[in-house]
């Protein structure tokens, strides 16, 4: 199949309804729009007669009984989770308490969340029944599902290639509305930086974000987002290269990110420390104490 462009404004759609995106996805929004997740989490139920669940979003009773009704008392072939921030994986284990199907997908991942938002805390109680490795496949009804590992965002983060259509189901690690925050300790962005070269080598024709419009030129996206971050990368090595101090990460923040809403600034400041970590790894910058980072030759 070719690239499709929806025919609606994705932001305009009221959650808790299915909306068929293709022959064989479909998408239901729900209820948990934020500065962090756009609109909402978008979960996407594959497949005809036979059916997946991907990221199955938040454990709130009106998206549980959406998606309960979008599968349409057909058959459950398994729940996909990409990864398992709280908008993401708690709505697996009711949904597969419901229909009786497992819980497959990313591997589960606990530890203390350093991040500025709540939203970006991690499912302690994801349980799968399987988890996926990187080439691993799901088939099911005139479908096939290839989990292909993207970390960076997390540490666990999967993408869900749909063979049939050439479509990508990318989860949190590219988005239709916005860069994907990566935030330490989990959060890598060397391991972020080779994910996207990794999409980039694939011909996939459409990609399903789990926030934002789907994209239908998605290399041409990735290119430019790996630009992006080539730029603030860029940015970061003038700032602490500029004088013997170095430069001390809200210093960064407030001058790369003018006109940003300020309630983003955390966020943003977790990304610099990203970048900060992996221009450490690379022997370009030493981390001289508290907030305060200096550049190194290289």
């Amino acid at each position: 199949m070719g690239s499709m462009e929806p025919p609606f404004d994705i932001a305009t759609l009221p959650a808790g309804r299915a909306m068929r995106l293709s022959p064989l996805v479909s998408r239901v929004l729900a209820p948990n729009p934020s500065p962090f997740t756009f609109t909402g989490t978008q979960s996407y139920v594959v497949g005809q007669a036979r059916v997946a669940v991907i990221d199955p979003g938040p454990d709130e009773g009106v998206h549980l009984d959406a998606l309960i009704a979008a599968i349409a008392g057909r058959p459950v072939a398994a729940i996909l989770c990409t990864h398992t921030h709280r908008d993401h994986s708690p709505a697996a284990a009711p949904l597969a308490h419901r229909t009786g199907a497992p819980v497959i997908g990313c591997a589960p991942l606990t530890l203390d969340d350093e991040g500025p938002r709540a939203d970006a805390a991690f499912d302690a109680d994801y349980r799968p029944d399987e988890v996926m490795a990187d080439g691993a496949v799901l088939s099911g009804d005139g479908w096939t599902l290839e989990a292909v590992a993207t970390p960076g965002h997390t540490s666990n983060h999967l993408c869900f290639a749909l063979a049939q259509e050439r479509a990508l189901f990318t989860g949190d690690h590219v988005m239709g509305w916005s860069t994907s925050v990566v935030s330490p300790p989990d959060g890598d962005m060397g391991e972020y930086m080779r994910s996207m070269q990794k999409l980039l080598e694939r011909d996939d024709a459409i990609y399903y974000p789990a926030h934002g419009e789907p994209v239908d030129r998605p290399q041409r996206l990735v290119r430019g987002m790996m630009g992006h971050r080539k730029h603030r990368e860029g940015q970061i090595l003038r700032h602490i290269t500029a004088g013997p101090r170095g430069a001390a990460i809200p210093a960064m923040v407030e001058e790369m990110y003018k006109g940003v809403d300020r309630k983003l600034h955390p966020a943003a400041a977790r990304s610099v420390l990203a970048h900060l970590l992996d221009l450490e790894q690379r022997g370009l910058a030493t981390h001289m104490g508290g907030d305060i980072w200096k550049g190194l030759a290289g």
